[in-house]
């Protein structure tokens, strides 16, 4: 077998505001079709109306993931100025009322919309999905199990959803939360071969529940399209330069575990039940509550996790050429997340005398900001 070549694939979604009212836009269908001459396939629409998705091409490197999303970003507002708009990527706008937004009118999103009820009405979330290249069935199965135990981990750091219809939530990843009440969602089973995943697919597929795998929503999968593990545990980021941090860290930790397996040793599997108690810290504190290192029995501080983990993967980093991208997470901690950022932007324009709407109103404005910080 070859080994893995961990090739890169990133998904972001986006919502579109005015950039007038600051309130959400449904996506005209002159601003699908231009931004689909400009960038075919690589741009689509969302499960609503005022959402729109782009994904890279397969990126050999983290560099080339990241000028592709520069590109694609750029597009995408340009192509929304045009239309008075402007996208944000943040898990969820701080402000709107999920009951005003209606699915777009599309056979996929139809279907869902009748399937699941009253829990995707509530679907006004983004999210990011991190694809790394793997060669070989039985290593995504392997991996899998191992690769979940860092997925709190990763969304600590990516925490951007701390609103939701103009109140503080009182969590880092408010997205989290919803996501949760869809069916197949979560942390993923556990499963000791490729052939037992596959068996318990089938399982649903042949009783006409779901089509595909495309519709098992974990937080890691093996995907269905592609010959990858996909990480959708992340919210969706402000800032590309965060974007591409955890990119690069959902990389180098496959390749970490691919090594040691090289090695004939392995990350050890917890149970969900444990991950799942890291998963809920980061979904409430994001980077300031610590998460549980299970084999010192110890909540640690994810700024020193994150020291730990950017130690563990130096030498995939190196091999991967994503040293300094790795290196750029810490500037997550430092800056703070964007849940962090955003509660410091309401602050202020409380303190300047604004009222629920107007904070809520300047979060936005800082979302379109930092969208554009890195174009």
């Amino acid at each position: 077998m070859q080994d893995p070549d961990f090739t890169l694939g990133v998904e972001e979604e986006y919502l579109l505001v005015d950039r007038e009212s600051l309130a959400l836009r449904e996506a005209p269908e002159g601003l699908l079709e231009a931004c689909q001459a400009r960038l075919g396939d690589q741009v689509s629409p969302e499960y609503m109306q005022c959402q729109i998705e782009i994904g890279t091409g397969v990126c050999a490197t983290i560099a080339e993931a990241r000028d592709d999303l520069r590109r694609l970003r750029s597009c995408i507002s340009e192509e929304a100025a045009k239309f008075g708009m402007s996208p944000i990527a943040a898990s969820c706008h701080p402000l709107a009322d999920w009951k005003q937004q209606l699915n777009t009118d599309r056979q996929r999103y139809n279907q869902l919309r009748d399937d699941l009820g009253g829990v995707v009405r509530r679907m006004l979330i983004c999210g990011m999905h991190v694809h790394v290249g793997l060669n070989d069935d039985t290593l995504r199965a392997d991996l899998l199990g191992q690769m979940a135990y860092f997925l709190p981990h990763l969304l600590a750091l990516s925490a951007s959803s701390p609103f939701w219809q103009g109140e503080d939530t009182g969590l880092a990843s408010y997205r989290i939360s919803v996501f949760d009440n869809l069916p197949r969602t979560g942390l993923p089973p556990r499963f000791d071969s490729w052939e037992e995943y596959e068996r318990s697919v089938a399982a649903l597929i042949d009783l006409d529940l779901i089509e595909d795998s495309s519709k098992i929503w974990w937080d890691l999968r093996p995907s269905h399209q592609f010959p990858t593990l996909e990480s959708r545990i992340c919210d969706v980021q402000p800032l590309l330069s965060h974007t591409v941090a955890l990119a690069a860290l959902t990389q180098c930790i496959a390749r970490m575990l691919w090594r040691l397996r090289r090695l004939n040793q392995r990350w050890r599997r917890y149970e969900n039940f444990l991950i799942a108690e890291n998963r809920w810290r980061a979904q409430r504190y994001g980077t300031g509550g610590g998460l549980i290192d299970f084999g010192r029995h110890e909540i640690v501080p994810v700024p020193a996790l994150l020291e730990e983990l950017i130690e563990l993967v130096a030498e995939d980093a190196d091999a991967l050429g994503c040293t300094e991208e790795i290196a750029s997470a810490r500037r997550i901690i430092e800056g703070g997340t964007s849940s962090e950022r955003q509660r410091a932007v309401a602050d202020a324009a409380r303190e300047g005398g604004a009222d629920r709407d107007g904070q809520m109103r300047a979060v936005v404005q800082s979302l379109i900001d930092e969208f554009h910080a890195d174009l």
